[in-house]
C-alpha cells in the first residue's frame, strides 16, 4: 500500500471511465472521419457527434442544438464572455462576476476591463456565499451579464444558483453560470433554473480532456448574440470553428449518459467517503473547514491545518495526489485568491488541503490518506 499512488485531486480531472474510452476507440480507428466531410466515413462522424450532443443536451435538459462543443470550459467560458461582451450590437458596457470565480472568469474579465468595460466583483461571506441583496445594488441599465460559479472548485461551496436568476431574469441582463464543478454531479437543469449561458468540461466527470461544451439558451441569447472567436470554416454554426474533436465528443456524450445513470449512487458514495475524512481531520487541533458546510458538493474537502504547510507535505508524500488550492504562476506560488476572500490569512490558505474524491476512490484510499497525514503531523515533519 505504501507504494500505491492515492488520487484526491478529482476536482483537477478525474480518470477516463473505461466504458467511456470503449465508445471512443472506433473513432480512432475504422470511424476517423471528419464530421464536416460529406461521404460515408463524414456522415458516420457527424451522426456520432449528434448523437453525443443529445446525451450531452439530456443531462442538463436543453436541446441539443443549443450547445457549442469547445476545447474545455475556458475556451467556453472566453467564448460567452467576449463573444456577447465584443458583439457589434452590443451597448452595455457592465458585467458582474464574483470574486471567487476560476482565474478563466477573473482573467477574461481583467481583459475585457481594458477595452473599455466595468466590472463589478462581488465579495463573498466567510462561508464563501454572495450576498443576493449586494448583487441585487449592482444590477442596472448598463448592466450586461452577471457571471457566477455554480460550484466552487476549490471549496465546493454551491452558491444559490436558482435564487440568483431570478434575480437577473427581472433585469434586462443575461446570467451565465461556470457549472464545471457542476454537471455531473448535482442537478443542473438549465430550464428550471433560468440560465441563460452555461459552460462545463468533460473531465470532471470522468470523460477526457481536451473537450467541453457551451450551453447557450436560444430563446434568450442564442447565438445570434455572440461574435465568434474562431473563423475559418463556419463550424458549430460559424461559433467556434475547427474540425471536432469525434473522439472526444463521443465520450463527452458518454461520460454524460453514464452520469445520468448513476448520479444518485454516487452522491451517496463519495458523500460517506468524504464525510470519513472530514470526521478523523476535524480531530486535529485547531482543523476548521474552509466554506459552508451546509451548502456544498458532496465530493469536496478543503480544511484547514494549524501550523501546518500544504506544499511542504504535498512535495514529501509524492504517492498522494491532492492539492493545496494555491495557483503557481512564473514559478510563485500565491494563496488560494478563493480562500483569501473568505477572510483567512496567508498562512491559513497555505495551511489548508483540498481533498477531493470520485466514484473511483475507496475506503482503503482514504484511510491510506488520514493515516499518513496523522503520521506526518506526529512525527513532526511538518516545519512552517
Amino acid at each position: 500500500m505504501d507504494n500505491q499512488i492515492i488520487y484526491l485531486d478529482n476536482n483537477s480531472t478525474t480518470p477516463l471511465d473505461s466504458r467511456v474510452l470503449d465508445a471512443m476507440l472506433p473513432y480512432f480507428t475504422n470511424e476517423f472521419g471528419n464530421a464536416a466531410s460529406s461521404h460515408n466515413f463524414g456522415i458516420n462522424s457527424r451522426k456520432a457527434v449528434d448523437s453525443a450532443k443529445q446525451k450531452i443536451a439530456q443531462l442538463i435538459n436543453c436541446d441539443s442544438n443549443e450547445l457549442v462543443m469547445t476545447s474545455g470550459a475556458t475556451e467556453s467560458i472566453n467564448i460567452a464572455l467576449k463573444g456577447l461582451a465584443l458583439h457589434p450590437a452590443n451597448k452595455k458596457k457592465h458585467i458582474i462576476t464574483v470574486c471567487t470565480e476560476h482565474s478563466a472568469v477573473l482573467d477574461t474579465c481583467k481583459y475585457l476591463e481594458t477595452m473599455g468595460f466595468e466590472v463589478d466583483y462581488l465579495p463573498v461571506n466567510k462561508g464563501g456565499l454572495i450576498d443576493l441583496n449586494n448583487l441585487e445594488g449592482l444590477i442596472k441599465n448598463d448592466t450586461l451579464l452577471v457571471c457566477i460559479m455554480w460550484v466552487n472548485n476549490e471549496t465546493g461551496v454551491i452558491q444559490p444558483i436558482p435564487e440568483i436568476s431570478k434575480l437577473v431574469q427581472r433585469s434586462d441582463a443575461f446570467f451565465m453560470t461556470d457549472a464545471t464543478q457542476a454537471v455531473g454531479k448535482i442537478e443542473t437543469d438549465v430550464i428550471d433554473n433560468n440560465i441563460d449561458i452555461m459552460c462545463f468540461s468533460s473531465h470532471k466527470i470522468y470523460g477526457a480532456r481536451g473537450i467541453g461544451a457551451l450551453y447557450l439558451n436560444s430563446e434568450t441569447v442564442g447565438k445570434k448574440n455572440i461574435a465568434p472567436l474562431h473563423h475559418g470554416g463556419g463550424h458549430e454554426n460559424g461559433l467556434r470553428s475547427g474540425t471536432l474533436n469525434v473522439p472526444a465528443i463521443v465520450g463527452f456524450g458518454k461520460a454524460c449518459e453514464i452520469a445520468l445513470n448513476e448520479i444518485t449512487f454516487n452522491t451517496t458514495y463519495i458523500s460517506n467517503l468524504r464525510n470519513l475524512v472530514e470526521d478523523q481531520l476535524l480531530k486535529i487541533e485547531g482543523a476548521f473547514i474552509n466554506g459552508d458546510t451546509s451548502k456544498r458538493l458532496y465530493n469536496t474537502l478543503s480544511i484547514c491545518l494549524a501550523d501546518f504547510d500544504a506544499d511542504i507535505f504535498i512535495g514529501r508524500n509524492k504517492n498522494i495526489a491532492i492539492s493545496n488550492g494555491s495557483a503557481c504562476t512564473s514559478a510563485l506560488v500565491e494563496p488560494s485568491h478563493v480562500l483569501t476572500s473568505m477572510g483567512l490569512s496567508k498562512n491559513q490558505a497555505a495551511g489548508s488541503l483540498r481533498i477531493s474524491l470520485s466514484k473511483e476512490n475507496n475506503i482503503y484510499d482514504v484511510q491510506h490518506f488520514i493515516s499518513t497525514l496523522f503520521a506526518y503531523i506526529k512525527n513532526g515533519n511538518n516545519i512552517v
